[in-house]
């Protein structure tokens, strides 16, 4: 009889799984297990600024994208047309990516665990990044912080606003269960969340 495969579940889930579940049926007093919060997926955006003038740059950074995230970026388009900042409908304005289950997990734990220790000065996330439905909004200065990124081969440093799509309806909802699974935050800020509490 072959043996059956052992089916591969990413560290930061089996985390979540194991103890972040219990952790917030307690901490927020939710008896029914349908309505613990989970993460549903995240949002990378890079805003390119220049990119309708510059291919390179975009082809840049789709691969850029794609090399942190382990899955194909796609071009974001301009919706309208601003006369004031010289945009057209249609002009190509950065790239994007959206990540669920498995590579969702994994991406949050690499960022946590390789990626965060790797900015200078880093003092955790502000907690003000909530938007009152479930959601965390922050944003990052350099792509190099990434490993994946080989600093001799970019052609410049971009920035990018990733945003942590929930399950959670309410802020306190969001904040534990990004906590639970040892999201930085900064620790002065969160003690005066707990202390509001």
């Amino acid at each position: 009889m072959a043996k059956t495969e052992k089916k591969y579940i990413p560290r930061l889930q089996k985390q979540y799984n194991e103890s972040s579940i219990s952790y917030l049926k307690d901490k927020l007093g939710i008896k029914n297990a349908m309505k613990i919060p989970k993460f549903e997926k995240i949002v990378l955006n890079m805003g390119i600024g220049e990119a309708r003038d510059n291919a390179t740059n975009l082809k840049n950074a789709i691969q850029e994208m794609t090399l942190i995230t382990g899955q194909k970026a796609v071009v974001t388009y301009a919706k309208k047309a601003i006369s004031n900042f010289k945009v057209r409908e249609k002009d190509p304005m950065g790239v994007r990516v959206t990540l669920r289950g498995k590579i969702m997990f994994e991406f949050l734990d690499r960022f946590i665990s390789v990626a965060c220790p790797r900015v200078r000065d880093f003092s955790g996330f502000r907690v003000k990044g909530f938007d009152g439905m479930g959601n965390y909004n922050f944003g990052i200065t350099e792509q190099i912080i990434f490993p994946e990124i080989d600093y001799d081969k970019i052609d410049k440093i971009r920035g990018m606003n990733i945003t942590v799509v929930t399950s959670a309806v309410t802020d306190e909802q969001s904040f534990e269960l990004l906590n639970s699974i040892g999201f930085p935050f900064r620790r002065s800020l969160q003690a005066n969340t707990e202390a509001q509490a």
